[in-house]
């Protein structure tokens, strides 16, 4: 397999082709939809490319078993590049429903666009521009996501399971984010008890699933694998994607504002009720309960209040008993790879990427 930085840049060239295009045909839109169509391409540039990375070992994993499969790189390449600007898509609507202002360092796609509203002395609420545009934005992703997939899938062999598996990862990531959602309202009238369950649930609809497990299966699929290379590799997969999830809640809370993007603190002040705030509530007392509870969702937390919150999050032991479930899912996923029938190179980019999706510092 290509190592990361050539998965990345084969992505960059197939998206810079994909959008050279789209801007040829909306010409014709004028000058305001330039602005809509140069937005939603901003939004492509930077980011990990971990979904076309895993989706591609996906498919070298099998492909070599099938003459046809090792000389559709094309498709493959379409596929990846599907994946990312459907992330895309997701990251403009989740930044708009976190109130996120920034993203990867820079401006998040609605205060772009509110940026734009203002320098453009346009009337009207600023903000309220920039919102109601990035809804759109999102769903103009989604429509290229879908453009590029069915580049992917013209006349191919496998097109049926690869539509019907991609079909699947947008329910299921779209349901989970209405769950992470609800979840900052639900738990006050669900069982403490039952919090790290739920909380779990969301991490595997919304991340392990949708970030991991289904590129490998889509590539995969796209290579003609039969059942058992399927079950090995989400049953790899899938504990990846629990462990790289858990580690974003780390970090959500614990990271480093100069390598995530993103402030100190970001999930305690969108209120995320994660497995790590499930566990620490368990630990502790009512009172300290409450006061979490208190402080949990305050968009204006300050840097002493933030610290005061880690403080009880590490001494709680959630921290640690996170860190060890990190430590079990990566081993189940390991263990998943192992006598199952796949490429021995890609077995080991695969272990690579799992190192990087749950051992990382952004």
């Amino acid at each position: 397999m290509p190592l990361s930085h050539q998965v990345q840049q084969a992505v960059a060239t197939r998206l810079d082709r994909f959008t050279a295009g789209v801007r040829a045909e909306s010409a014709e839109y004028g000058a305001d939809a330039a602005l809509f169509i140069e937005s939603a391409v901003a939004t492509l540039q930077g980011g990990k490319r971990l979904r076309a990375r895993f989706c591609h070992a996906g498919w070298q994993a099998v492909a070599r078993f099938s003459d046809r499969a090792a000389a559709e790189s094309d498709a493959v390449w379409d596929l990846c590049a599907a994946l990312e600007v459907f992330q895309s898509a997701a990251l403009v609507h989740d930044d708009l429903i976190d109130n996120s202002d920034t993203r990867r360092g820079r401006p998040a796609a609605h205060r772009a666009l509110e940026h734009e509203h203002v320098s453009r002395s346009w009337g009207g609420d600023a903000a309220a521009f920039g919102r109601s545009a990035a809804i759109l934005l999102g769903d103009l992703l989604i429509s290229w996501s879908d453009d590029l997939l069915e580049d992917a899938l013209a006349q191919h062999p496998h097109a049926a399971d690869v539509r019907a598996g991609y079909a699947r990862m947008r329910r299921d990531v779209t349901t989970g984010q209405f769950l992470d959602i609800a979840e900052e309202s639900a738990w006050r009238v669900n069982p403490d008890d039952e919090h790290a369950e739920r909380a779990l649930r969301v991490v595997s609809l919304k991340s392990a699933r949708y970030s991991i497990e289904q590129p490998l299966a889509l590539g995969a699929a796209l290579a003609g694998a039969d059942a058992d290379q399927l079950r090995a590799l989400r049953a790899f997969g899938h504990p990846v994607g629990m462990a790289f999830q858990l580690r974003d809640d780390v970090l959500g809370v614990f990271g480093d504002e100069s390598v995530t993007g993103k402030p100190a603190g970001d999930d305690l002040r969108e209120g995320k009720r994660t497995v790590l705030v499930a566990l620490t509530r368990q630990n502790l007392d009512a009172p300290a309960r409450r006061v979490l509870d208190e402080l949990l969702g305050d968009p204006h937390l300050d840097a002493s209040q933030v610290a005061a919150l880690q403080a009880t999050i590490t001494d709680s032991g959630a921290l640690d008993r996170v860190e060890a479930m990190i430590e079990d899912y990566a081993a189940a996923a390991d263990r998943a790879l192992s006598g199952a029938r796949l490429e021995n190179a890609a077995v080991g980019t695969l272990r690579q990427l799992a190192r990087a999706a749950t051992v990382r510092t952004a």
